[in-house]
């Protein structure tokens, strides 16, 4: 079996159902526990912390970790950090057999710190047994020290192992969201996967294809059929531009938009997510995977003359990316969904008097968040917005979660298995 600690909503999971195989997922937060279980995801609702090891040994194949990031995140008030030693000592001592987390944890600023260690608790039980096979853990770039450790005692134990910072952009994610990834194997080099995306799109060679554009935020939603990337929200004020979609200060999403009929997705609700096909940014004239039979998507009046942005929260110092780039990385605190689409005036001539003026900002909804982390666009969330996109933030984007996992199962990963499809 394949064991999943922190399991979360299912990043994992989704990754290695696309993959052809199931694990077993750990995990205490009770909406997250209803999600995966209305994907269809095998979960025990437990404290990692509690859980005993032994109904795992001899059986285990592979061990996948993504402790909770709230103690270590930027995002938070990153009291872990201030815990590193204790986490360090924790590390070292489950390593060698020694369980000294009762007293550790009463010394912690935060007790969350701690779960940061649990995985090597798991790992030195299964390791008298041989197992398992292959490791893949995750976690903010803070964590990176921690990983250094566990990668010195999984080496002792004969593992092959890599450790280092990723971009998920760079493997098709449309986000620039970094982590700290080990990885390692009993059987094989562990290495990290092959980049398939860059920052600026690379031109075949000799060697092989290029490198594709990062996937912006307007391919992975589907906005890429218009001449901007935008979604088509329209603002009241000039001939044509019809009525303000919502009333001034209110806080609605997109989705809202589409319900009220002022923003239509592709025909047949198709997601873009472009895999190894794509190339370069969804417009102009960028190729889109709709049947050529389909009818051209409906877009409102006025919709040319804004260009959408996605601000990541309410600080001054919020991060804010066009809709033709990928996202920063997505969180959510406690007020949920304080993630925005704001927009601003496209360029127009100076004699364009009739231009609307710039709506008001637009909450991102679940559903948006949720593909941004290359969930598919039906993925069945559960709880209130809060709680749904509590799961999100936390979440291992899926096709990242993918490329980690296949070479450890020995199939070849195909992009287009994780193509953001209503």
């Amino acid at each position: 079996m394949i064991v999943d600690l922190f399991a979360g909503p299912g990043g994992w999971s989704h990754a290695l159902a696309r993959l052809g195989v199931r694990d077993i997922g750990l995990e205490w937060d009770e909406w997250a526990c209803k999600t995966r279980a209305a994907a269809g995801q095998l979960t025990i609702r437990t404290d990692v912390a509690m859980y005993p090891v032994r109904p795992f040994l001899g059986a285990t194949s592979g061990l996948i970790a993504s402790p909770p990031c709230q103690a270590w995140s930027m995002a938070g008030k990153r009291l872990g950090l201030l815990d590193q030693s204790l986490v360090h000592q924790a590390v070292a001592d489950l390593a060698q057999g020694r369980d000294t987390r009762e007293d550790l944890l009463a010394s912690c600023r935060d007790a969350r710190s701690l779960l940061a260690a649990e995985p090597m608790r798991y790992l030195h039980a299964l390791h008298q047994h041989g197992q398992p096979e292959w490791v893949a853990m995750e976690e903010v770039p803070d964590v990176l020290p921690l990983w250094r450790q566990y990668a010195a005692v999984l080496r002792n134990w004969g593992y092959s192992v890599w450790y280092g910072i990723l971009n998920a952009a760079d493997y098709g994610v449309p986000q620039t969201r970094r982590r700290a990834i080990l990885l390692a194997s009993r059987v094989r080099t562990a290495q990290p996967p092959t980049p398939t995306h860059s920052h600026i799109a690379e031109p075949d060679s000799l060697f092989g294809p290029g490198r594709s554009r990062w996937v912006s935020m307007a391919e992975a939603l589907g906005w890429g059929a218009t001449d901007r990337p935008v979604p088509t929200v329209c603002a009241g004020g000039g001939p044509g531009g019809g009525p303000e979609p919502f009333p001034s200060g209110s806080r609605k999403t997109l989705s809202d938009a589409r319900e009220r009929g002022t923003w239509r997705p592709r025909p047949g609700g198709v997601l873009q997510q472009p895999g190894r096909k794509g190339r370069g940014p969804a417009v102009p004239g960028a190729p889109d995977n709709r049947a050529a039979t389909a009818p051209a998507p409906e877009f409102v009046a006025g919709a040319h003359r804004w260009s959408w942005s996605l601000r990541n929260n309410n600080q001054p110092n919020a991060t804010v990316r066009r809709a033709d780039e990928p996202a920063g990385t997505l969180f959510f605190g406690h007020r949920a969904n304080e993630c925005t689409w704001v927009a601003a005036p496209a360029s127009t001539p100076a004699e364009d008097t009739d231009a609307p003026a710039v709506p008001d900002p637009i909450r991102i909804s679940a559903c948006e968040a949720g593909c941004l982390q290359t969930f598919p666009a039906d993925y069945p969330w559960a709880g209130n917005k809060g709680q749904q996109f509590s799961q999100i933030g936390n979440a291992v984007p899926p096709l990242l979660a993918g490329h980690l996992l296949a070479p450890h199962l020995g199939v070849a990963l195909d992009p287009d298995d994780f193509t953001l499809a209503a």
